[in-house]
Parts: structure tokens; C-alpha cells; sequence
């Protein structure tokens, strides 16, 4: 019951951030969440120095918690889902050889290159990370939001099939870097 009360506080409190986003910052909404829950973690860090059990117990709480699990397993499911909402399966079925491409090569492609050039960075900076914690680093980072992407396309005056294209590549690149991690890992 005590994971169910969590994650209705987090639920609670991401609407309340969203309506002061949409009725005072009025700033984009992944933004304006990302900030308030920047706000949310420095007002627990905060509580924690007044109160060393709010600390401990906020630990014990997200220990309940499997990450792995509920990012992959349950929030990446979500989040694809309300991107697919949105696309036209018709439109995508035409498209799907391209998107496919895209999302293959560009997620593929971009890991390695991210994955090498943090991998690169570190070596300049004398840190010797190992080149697979730096490839896991590229396949977590490559995959584009499509939630983010959608809203931007929005407000952009694209062709259908490009639209189609870039949406649709969003969606797919995700699954593909889940692979790409879950492979690597």
C-alpha cells in the first residue's frame, strides 16, 4: 500500500506542476516539468538537512522501487504508447522502410558515436572509463523523446510524409536503443 501512496504523491504532484506550468511559467511542458522536478528534488534535499528520518525514510521508499523494471517495463511503455496515439497507421505503413532505416542506422550509429566520444572525453580528462559503461552511456542518450518531438512538430508546417517520417522515427528509435542497451548490457 505504501507504493501505491508514492506514487499517487508523484502522480498528485506532477498535475499540480502542470497547471502552474499552464497558468504561470507557460514555458513547454517537458521543460517546465523538468524544471519543477529539479524544484521537488532540491525541496527534499532541503527537508532532508532539517530532518535526517525524512531522509532516511524517503531512502527506504525508493528502495521499493526496481528502476529497471519501471523504466523500461512500465514508463518507456507508456510513453510510446501516447506517441502512437497520434500517428495515422496508414501513413506509417507507407513510410516504413525509411523509418525503419532511420531508426536502425541513426540509433546504431549514434551510440557508437556518443558511446566513443564520451569514451574519448574521459581518456582527455584522465578518467579511464571503460568503453562499455560509455557505449551504455550512447544507447540511453541516442533514442530521441517522441512525446518532445510531436510537440515540436506541432508548430512546425511539414509535409505529411515527413512528418510521418520523423515521428515515426521517434517511436522505433526507442525500442531500438532498449536493444541496443539491453545487448550491451
Amino acid at each position: 500500500m505504501e507504493l501505491f501512496v508514492l506514487f499517487s504523491i508523484l502522480i498528485t504532484l506532477a498535475a499540480f506542476f502542470s497547471y502552474v506550468n499552464v497558468r504561470v511559467l507557460r514555458l513547454p511542458s517537458g521543460i517546465s516539468l523538468m524544471l519543477m522536478g529539479a524544484v521537488a528534488a532540491l525541496g527534499v534535499i532541503a527537508l532532508g538537512h532539517i530532518s535526517a528520518g525524512f531522509t532516511k525514510m524517503v531512502e527506504e521508499k525508493l528502495e521499493l522501487i526496481d528502476f529497471s523494471e519501471f523504466l523500461l517495463g512500465i514508463l518507456l511503455s507508456f510513453l510510446l504508447f501516447a506517441g502512437s496515439l497520434h500517428v495515422a497507421l496508414d501513413d506509417l505503413k507507407k513510410s516504413a522502410k525509411s523509418i525503419t532505416s532511420f531508426a536502425v542506422i541513426g540509433t546504431v550509429l549514434s551510440t557508437f558515436i556518443v558511446g566513443y566520444g564520451f569514451h574519448f572525453l574521459m581518456q582527455f580528462f584522465g578518467q579511464d572509463v571503460p568503453v562499455l559503461y560509455c557505449l551504455l552511456l550512447g544507447a540511453l542518450i541516442s533514442p530521441t523523446d517522441p512525446i518532445a518531438v510531436m510537440s515540436i512538430l506541432k508548430k512546425a508546417d511539414l509535409s505529411k510524409v515527413v512528418e510521418t517520417n520523423i515521428v515515426g522515427e521517434s517511436l522505433f528509435n526507442d525500442g531500438i536503443g532498449v536493444v541496443i542497451f539491453a545487448t550491451l548490457l
